[in-house]
């Protein structure tokens, strides 16, 4: 099941300066700090690590830190615009449950 919403290209640009702006914030600088990628739990340095919207921008997710979590590029990429619950499932899929 997908779930469909309407973006504006105008709240994509929003929310990804919201995104650039979050990246300079002690908050997120901390986050990288640990080095943990959310999705897969290995260990990596900053220069490694993505910023990750939850809830993609281009599904109506926000740049907030409720929503945006540190990740690998690797597990970045594969998750792509999938929503947590389309991840979960496509995760079961493959047999990696968290």
């Amino acid at each position: 099941m997908q779930f469909i919403i309407e973006v504006s290209e105008e709240q994509i640009r929003r929310e990804k300066e919201k995104a650039r702006a979050l990246r300079k914030t002690r908050w997120w600088k901390n986050r990288l700090a640990r080095g943990k990628c959310h999705y897969c739990g290995g260990t990596f340095l900053p220069p490694q690590l993505t910023m990750d919207h939850l809830v993609p921008i281009v599904r109506g997710g926000r740049s907030t830190q409720g929503n945006v979590v540190v990740a690998c590029k690797e597990c970045n990429s594969r998750k792509g615009y999938l929503l947590p619950l389309e991840w979960e499932e496509y995760l079961k899929s493959l047999g990696k449950e968290r």
